[in-house]
């Protein structure tokens, strides 16, 4: 597995955002009242990621480390109002069921970790795949939650009726707040069983590095993290 490659795996399987890192919590618990939402919430949150990726790599080497978070949130603020114009434009209807938390994507946490973890330490390309996995396992997470979320709320999927109501009573809380929680923590839970099955059979699939700001100097965990040598490596390798 190239590096390239490695950084879409890990991205979707093995640091999941939704179901492995917990990461992004607060659109993911807000806006999956329905897979649409949550498809759009989180592609429009893979351009966000793959443009400041990129963009950072592009200029880590010119940003000064004392300001190297406020840069970072100009350059990702930028792209949160573009792409919040496009929506608007060309998607009013998703925008305005979005509402506020497009914009939030300026301070979502996946986007700023990213930035400091990875794309202000390597090179343009894996800056843009690790955006691209980050993202997709993002918009997975939430387009999956969005998907049994609808169904049990609502009997659609998409917004198309595929449950008749003639005999399929909509579970109104899984369109509400509590039905969020109760979604995400089965998810979870199916994916930590399925980890354990893997394990079982000898195919494990590889436990999550759990860094997010790559700062291995001033973690608590930096004496028992497996990935410090490797983050270590790696800042050394693009300096």
């Amino acid at each position: 597995m190239n590096k390239n490659t490695e950084r879409l795996y890990n991205g979707i399987i093995k640091e999941n955002p939704t179901f492995v890192l917990m990461l992004g919590m607060c659109p993911t618990l807000a806006v999956t009242t329905s897979a649409v939402n949550g498809l759009g919430m989180g592609l429009s949150t893979t351009v966000v990621l793959v443009l400041s990726n990129l963009l950072i790599s592009l200029f880590r080497k010119v940003i000064p480390g004392g300001v190297r978070m406020p840069a970072f949130i100009v350059i990702v603020a930028s792209l949160v109002t573009m792409v919040e114009f496009i929506m608007k434009a060309y998607t009013p209807a998703l925008a305005s069921q979005l509402g506020v938390y497009i914009p939030l994507i300026v301070v979502n946490c996946i986007i700023l970790g990213r930035a400091e973890s990875y794309a202000s330490k390597n090179q343009p390309v894996s800056s843009i795949f690790d955006g691209i996995g980050m993202g997709l396992g993002f918009t997975f997470g939430l387009t999956c939650i969005g998907i049994v979320r609808e169904i049990l709320g609502a009997g659609q999927i998409f917004g198309a009726q595929i449950l008749s109501l003639e005999w399929f009573t909509p579970i109104t809380i899984f369109v509400m707040a509590p039905g969020a929680f109760l979604v995400l923590a089965v998810l979870v839970a199916i994916m930590n069983i399925v980890r354990d099955k893997m394990e079982a059979k000898g195919k494990p699939l590889a436990a999550p590095s759990g860094c997010i700001t790559g700062d291995c100097a001033s973690c608590g965990m930096s004496s028992t993290c497996t990935g410090k040598s490797t983050n270590s490596a790696s800042a050394a390798k693009s300096e």
